[in-house]
């Protein structure tokens, strides 16, 4: 191969592991997911040794030797330290006790003996978002991006690099409070975080927010809707999605809700950060265009620019989700490399 050295990045989830391998300029070795068991179930042991055997799967696909990696990036679900100890309350895919203030970083790094650079997955997200809007221009530019999925996971970008705050709780987005004026009907309940705040982003924008804070509130609307007869919450808040595609009227109230949240969110980025994109990640960019523009168009009507702002800010998706976590955490790493 042209490139003397490469770095890797891992992408760790509750079910499956995904890597990629990224050379010195830039480009990726791996345009498709390369994923394999996480065995995060089986305790941390067990997930470090799948995470090593996924880094030999991208080796082996690539022809890439393992001599020629200088940095293994990786990126996991939070919430986790800056360094990669995952949280002392614990999280939702790591849940048994014994990974409970584990350093997933320090384990893997000793495990293969590499430097590992460690990044959540919004953040690892969030940078290949800018990375790839932005290109070679990355450094001069920054941004905010939040991620929709069972929780709001967030990353914020300042000169192309992500920022962590000193615990690595920075770009929590999900926990930022946002004015529930004009984005909940009269009569219905405060929203709760499991996290224990009301009304933030979210307790509404996310698969849980709907699960326990709007699903049941708008069922009470609609009494004849054909979730009341699905079984289990979870269930139930899984199928809104779907149904806001074809064109359910209750669930595109709901997620109607989420757009006016995020740009409550992306209103109080402007005023905090002035970032130049807002990018908008999730299982809810993941869905026919129609659907799709129509939320996104939701969500940018309700950011509050200021004129010389608006001018120049950008509003739009993350690129290339299932590969976004992976891509991202590879960036990371290269970015210890060249500027450590």
């Amino acid at each position: 191969m042209a490139s003397s050295w490469f770095v890797v990045g891992l992408d760790n989830g509750g079910t499956k592991d995904n890597g990629t391998v990224l050379d010195p300029d830039g480009n990726f070795l791996v345009d498709r997911m390369v994923e394999s068991p996480s065995n995060v179930l089986d305790g941390p042991e067990a997930a470090v040794d799948a995470l090593a055997q996924c880094l030999d799967n991208v080796l082996e696909l690539t022809g890439v030797s393992f001599d020629d990696v200088r940095a293994v990036g990786l990126d996991t679900p939070g919430p986790a330290s800056a360094e990669g100890v995952i949280s002392s309350m614990g999280s939702t895919n790591f849940s048994t006790p014994e990974w409970r203030g584990f350093d997933i970083r320090t384990a893997l790094e000793k495990r293969i003996g590499r430097p590992v650079v460690y990044n959540n997955d919004a953040n690892a997200a969030a940078l290949y978002a800018h990375r790839e809007h932005f290109g070679s221009t990355g450094y001069e530019n920054s941004s905010v991006s939040a991620i929709i999925g069972t929780g709001l996971g967030g990353g914020i970008v300042e000169s192309g690099r992500i920022i962590k705050g000193r615990n690595g709780m920075a770009g929590e987005l999900g926990h930022v409070f946002v004015p529930a004026h004009d984005i909940l009907e009269e009569g219905q309940p405060i929203p709760r975080c499991n996290c224990g705040f009301e009304s933030d982003a979210e307790s509404i924008a996310s698969l849980t927010g709907i699960q326990i804070n709007l699903l049941p509130y708008w069922l009470t609307r609609y009494p004849d809707h054909p979730l009341h007869g699905v079984s289990g919450a979870k269930d139930r808040a899984k199928q809104v999605r779907t149904l806001a595609e074809e064109g359910d009227e209750m669930s595109l109230k709901i997620f109607e809700q989420q757009a006016k949240a995020i740009g409550r969110l992306f209103t109080i980025a402007a005023n905090f950060t002035d970032p130049t994109a807002y990018f908008i990640g999730g299982g809810v960019v993941e869905t026919k265009p129609d659907f799709r523009n129509w939320f996104i168009d939701t969500v940018r009507a309700n950011t509050t620019l200021r004129t010389e702002q608006a001018k120049t800010a950008v509003v739009a998706t993350v690129p290339d989700l299932d590969m976004a976590g992976a891509r991202g955490a590879a960036l990371g790493a290269l970015a210890h490399v060249l500027q450590p």
